[in-house]
């Protein structure tokens, strides 16, 4: 079974969508999608789908969803099914119970070693972290941009969600930001700073309140040769803070901005790093 859910939800058993349209069956499939080869109490599910409000028919009607997910897997298998006498030793095949699987006290959706995208993601993002601490910026670019090339949108981007796959949109997206933050670190400390004033020029649109994305992007302009625009875009930034959240920008934010004041015209002088205090040199 593949899952994807950093996007739209996509769930596949042997190649073959088992992914409803109805919104309650899919909110079911997108709980369980996320903690693949995990129980899931009937109480978590009974809590997204319903808010703490639950029908009295609510476990009945749980189990109804189940046997709509079942009736997907099972024509999905039928589908995929090798011809008779493919299988290898007689083993017995799959079905949709062995895929969809009743537990005591909770359901789990076994993925029989499939691809999952967040796994993936966890994976490769993981490497990239390992490669920045040891200061591998080439390897870690490369694993971080390949972790961040599987999201196709906001997670659960087409599943009408409750408070268990809201939150967890909301720290899928953080994991992303984090896996972002430090792809574009990777890439200043590569030199690419002009390769990336197109891309920050959009994030920092999109995030207006992100302090060290802002920082990524006055670094690169600096670089760039784009001094008063890299001014400008501190200036903005404070603004947004004070105005939005009553808050001046970071200790490392402000010595950026002095840094960036006091740099000597040949461009050689120390700015620190936007994500920190550690300095480098601007050319």
């Amino acid at each position: 079974m593949d899952i994807e859910v950093l996007g739209t939800l996509a769930v596949r058993e042997q190649g073959i969508s088992v992914t409803p349209t109805a919104p309650k069956p899919r909110q079911v499939l997108a709980i369980l999608a996320l903690h693949a080869d995990q129980v899931v109490p009937v109480s978590a599910l009974i809590e997204e789908l319903w808010a703490g409000t639950p029908p009295r028919s609510a476990r009945t009607t749980l189990q109804t969803y189940v046997l709509q997910l079942r009736t997907l897997i099972a024509t999905a298998l039928e589908q995929g099914a090798p011809a008779e006498g493919d299988g290898e030793g007689g083993d017995r095949r799959r079905t949709a119970k062995d895929v969809l699987v009743t537990l005591p006290g909770g359901y789990l959706l076994d993925s029989g070693g499939g691809l999952s995208d967040i796994r993936e993601f966890e994976r490769l993002s993981g490497m990239g972290y390992r490669a920045m601490d040891a200061g591998d910026f080439p390897g870690a670019a490369r694993k971080l941009r390949e972790a961040l090339a599987l999201w196709s949108g906001p997670a659960f981007a087409d599943v009408q969600g409750g408070i268990q796959l809201d939150m967890e949109t909301r720290r899928l997206e953080e994991t992303r930001l984090c896996a972002l933050d430090q792809r574009i670190e990777a890439d200043l400390r590569l030199g690419r700073h002009r390769e990336l004033l197109a891309e920050l020029t959009v994030l920092v649109s999109q995030y207006r309140t992100h302090e060290n994305l802002h920082g990524q992007f006055m670094l690169a302009l600096h670089r760039s040769g784009r001094r008063g625009e890299a001014l400008d875009v501190y200036q903005r930034l404070r603004a947004t803070l004070v105005r939005e959240l009553g808050l001046e920008p970071s200790t490392s934010l402000r010595r950026l901005q002095r840094s960036i004041l006091m740099a000597s015209p040949d461009g050689l002088a120390e700015v620190p790093e936007a994500g920190g205090g550690r300095l480098v040199r601007v050319g």
